[in-house]
């Protein structure tokens, strides 16, 4: 029996997050490294197989992966070197771009489209183009943040405003929604890992209900919510009430770069936002997020918390995290798992939002009503559905 394949398309695909799942599974088929960091690879369900997945995708850059990869600096060297060939076959294609919504990061791999339906017809080309090799194909979104647009639009609450709006070219509209669209369009599952305003409005969930197809998001939860959604509850569970909760975070990759750009940081800082109000049950007064570009760190994040808990009789207590983590490292292996989740969710007729995902996401999309957020909590909505 012919092994079943699955095709990641990807856009940002010459990211460091994306020239890392692309290493990473051709490390993986070499025998080169374990499974480490894959939250599935034990899982019994029906998921496609790691060797069975292959990459194409988008980037503002044109750079090979091979090149892209040594500028990025997150392999070893003896790993850059096994995986080179494998990097070096796959070339990003343009991209859909917009300086009105991502200011700081400007790349020389880009269609000029007369509009947004120029666009979309010319995503979904690239992707049937791609299903031709890949029947079975996923897209996750890891391009840089994007600039938030005003949420509460009238053309994002249904799906008739959005197309319209497609239709005269509506400044609101995105990248990252012209993407989710086209996915969507054509009965492509889609994943969110950006914070970047996509498939969760209204408009493309609507989409993603009438064409039955799974879409999951959003922002990727890697490091310091990861941290965040495991510690609040066991301090809610212990009845200490949180005072206050510093966290900041340095680093300086592509992703930071963007994240220099002041609308774009808004766009994150709010998916990190909301998490201890969710868990908690009331609003931390001092809940203070903080995230900066410094360029020395490269891909080698620094995430430092301080919690300030008060106790029995009243005593007040602290609480010190200092997570040195590996941005690319955290987020590669989640985007390939997202991936493999959503195809399962296609193959078994799982349209529309995907809220058993949401341990992966800082801010998780639901049908209605206030996501889960505690990470115990969401690893069992995951493994009951993968065990369903």
């Amino acid at each position: 029996m012919e092994k079943r394949k699955l095709g990641i398309a990807v856009t940002g695909l010459g990211g460091a997050v994306g020239t890392t799942m692309v290493a990473g599974l051709e490390l993986l088929r070499q025998g080169a490294i374990g499974t480490e960091g894959l939250p599935l690879a034990e899982s019994r369900a029906e998921l496609v197989e790691y060797s069975a997945i292959a990459f194409s995708g988008w980037d503002l850059f044109s750079a090979d992966l091979a090149e892209a990869a040594q500028a990025h600096d997150v392999l070893s060297h003896k790993q850059f070197v096994a995986s080179a060939p494998a990097l070096k076959a796959v070339r990003p294609r343009q991209a859909v771009a917009s300086r009105e919504f991502l200011a700081n990061i400007e790349g020389d791999n880009v269609f000029e489209a007369q509009d947004h339906r120029a666009a979309v017809d010319r995503v979904r080309e690239d992707i049937r183009n791609f299903k031709e090799e890949h029947e079975n194909v996923v897209v996750i979104n890891l391009a840089s943040t994007e600039k938030l647009p005003l949420e509460d639009s009238p053309l994002f609450q249904a799906l008739a405003a959005f197309e319209r709006g497609l239709d005269r070219g509506a400044p609101e509209i995105s990248p990252a929604m012209i993407y989710a669209y086209a996915s969507i369009a054509e009965g492509v599952p889609y994943g969110n890992f950006t914070p970047s305003l996509a498939a969760d409005i209204p408009a493309l969930v609507e989409f993603a209900e009438e064409k039955n197809v799974p879409v999951a998001g959003k922002d990727g939860k890697t490091g310091q919510t990861f941290i965040k959604t495991v510690l609040a509850p066991a301090l809610k569970a212990r009845a200490l009430k949180v005072d206050g909760w510093y966290s900041t975070n340095i680093l300086g990759n592509r992703d930071g770069l963007a994240l220099s750009n002041e609308d774009s940081l808004r766009s994150k800082v709010k998916t990190k936002h909301s998490v201890l109000r969710n868990i908690l049950g009331y609003e931390v007064e001092d809940h203070i997020v903080d995230i900066r570009y410094y360029r020395p760190r490269g891909d080698n994040k620094e995430a430092w918390d301080n919690i300030d808990v008060t106790g029995f009789l009243g005593q007040p207590m602290q609480i010190k995290v200092n997570f040195l983590c590996r941005d690319s490292i955290l987020a590669a292996p989640l985007a390939i798992e997202i991936a493999r989740c959503l195809d399962l969710a296609a193959r078994r007729g799982d349209g529309g939002v995907q809220e058993q995902l949401s341990v992966f996401f800082k801010s998780p999309m639901t049908s209605g009503g206030e996501p889960e957020q505690a990470f115990h909590r969401q690893e069992g909505m995951l493994e009951k559905w993968l065990g369903a």
